[in-house]
């Protein structure tokens, strides 16, 4: 019987496994949204065992975890590391289907060449396996990342970082790059007055500007992109349950920012035009420095009152949004579009009957650049065999295939790179299954160069990297 993760995993055809082994395997990677630590990086952190490297801050095991009954001080809890780890042995077995049992096996097969099942009987192999290949020192984190064939890393950093790892990361030159990505949604997050105003004088410390005015709040993130944009970075991130629609003038947007800034709530319709406004600002921004904007939206976060007092915020607690997104999404768009404003999107949908929804709307406002506008990866729990072929023929169908930039691993854990093969092994078998079927054109030029450049180069030639 065939080990579970065998050199034809999720191949299902001849030409799927051709396209994967001859054209596919070997590209180096390139990870453009992900929330990994740059001081990890920098500081080459090794990691003391698998529970450290596997566990830590992962909230998709978490919610597993909890699902299946174990306490929360095993999941984000101060539980010793082993316990943890043989928590997570009992999970993982009630956990097929998921797409957390097939990378958790990709990444034991991948990084400490384990072929047995994770289990409550083999959990004590794997931990002492696992453990003794960590202490060599070609496993630390840098020297994970170039095991993993690397290229670029793009971490996700806020506004008031410094950047000080970045610029120690670039320093070593240790054979990849980590750039920062600017995700300032701390800066638009008026609805919580007291938090908005600490940030704030944050902000303007960092960048020693006034930010008691509007308009000096405004110059202080436009003097952050600078800074950021000298720190090599070339993408900014967003997150929105959804874009509201929202009319207003800039004196309307002076007073609600006047308000919030004297320690008065704001009222849902007032946040909704102040975070509309600043977006168009910071977009216009990010499109004469030529960044990438991406728009991750349809998380409805922090449900668990519970959970969040425990945690904090991304401690798995976040679910899929029902509300809508066109109206707003089709607004924003349009009034940078019709100014000339408009940068590179990335619009990232978690409710996958908005599919079509944020795919057809990518195509209302493309324009001099192939594809600028994406309909980004299956991202969070959308990130499963199932809903990545759905995402991939929802791309064919609205748009072009042959553009699309590909998968990112939008995660925490610095096991998660073969993510991408295990988005590229569906990718070649699901274009393997329909040459075979004659959907696809049986070439071979044609079809390497899609699923080459989709695996790679699309993405590193509309980032320029």
């Amino acid at each position: 019987m065939p080990n579970f993760i065998n050199d034809d995993f999720l191949l299902e055809t001849s030409s799927g496994r051709n396209l994967f082994h001859n054209y596919i395997s070997e590209l180096p990677i390139i990870d453009y949204h992900c929330h990994l630590s740059p001081e990890d990086i920098a500081k080459d952190r090794q990691f003391n065992n698998i529970t450290e490297a596997w566990l830590e801050n992962d909230h998709y095991k978490w919610r597993l975890m909890r699902a299946n009954g174990i306490h929360e001080k095993y999941c984000s809890g101060d539980a010793p590391a082993r316990a943890k780890f043989m928590k997570w042995a009992e999970t993982i077995p009630h956990a097929i289907g998921n797409p957390v049992y097939h990378w958790s096996h990709l990444e034991l097969k991948r990084y400490f060449d384990i072929d047995i099942l994770l289990s409550p009987s083999t959990a004590e192999e794997i931990w002492e396996q696992a453990n003794e290949q960590l202490a060599f020192s070609e496993n630390s984190v840098q020297g994970l990342l170039r095991k993993f064939n690397v290229e670029v890393l793009c971490t996700t950093d806020d506004p008031v970082d410094n950047l000080e790892y970045h610029r120690k990361i670039k320093g070593k030159d240790p054979g990849f790059m980590v750039l920062p990505g600017f995700r300032p949604d701390r800066a638009l997050n008026i609805d919580d007055s007291l938090s908005f105003n600490k940030y704030l004088d944050g902000l303007a410390d960092i960048s020693s500007s006034d930010t008691e005015s509007y308009d000096h709040f405004l110059l202080a993130l436009a003097k952050r992109i600078e800074y950021f944009a000298r720190h090599g970075c070339k993408i900014s991130d967003h997150s929105f349950t959804s874009l509201p629609v929202a009319d207003f003038s800039l004196t309307n947007i002076r007073k609600i920012f006047n308000k919030a800034r004297s320690g008065n709530k704001i009222n849902a319709e007032q946040a909704g035009k102040f975070k509309i406004a600043v977006l168009r600002e910071l977009a216009t921004l990010y499109s004469l420095n030529g960044w990438t904007m991406q728009l991750h939206l349809g998380a409805l976060r922090n449900n668990s009152t519970r959970i969040f007092k425990i945690y904090g915020p991304d401690g798995g607690a976040d679910s899929i949004s029902d509300e809508k997104q066109a109206q707003g999404l089709a607004a924003l768009l349009n009034s940078l579009d019709r100014e000339n404003k408009l940068p590179p999107c990335i619009l990232y949908n978690l409710n996958p009957s908005a599919n079509e929804v944020i795919a057809s709307m990518a195509g209302n406002f493309q324009s001099c650049m192939p594809g600028k506008i994406q309909y980004g990866p299956a991202w969070w729990f959308l990130d499963n065999l199932e809903d990545i072929e759905k995402q991939l023929n929802t791309v064919a169908c609205y748009g072009l295939l042959g553009r699309f930039v590909g998968m990112t691993t939008d995660s925490r854990s610095f096991l998660s790179f073969p993510r991408h093969e295990y988005f590229r092994r569906i990718l070649c078998n699901m274009t393997g299954r329909r040459v075979e079927k004659g959907l696809f054109p049986d070439d071979k030029d044609i079809v390497t160069d899609m699923v080459r450049n989709i695996s790679y180069y699309n993405a590193k030639n509309y980032f320029n990297f």
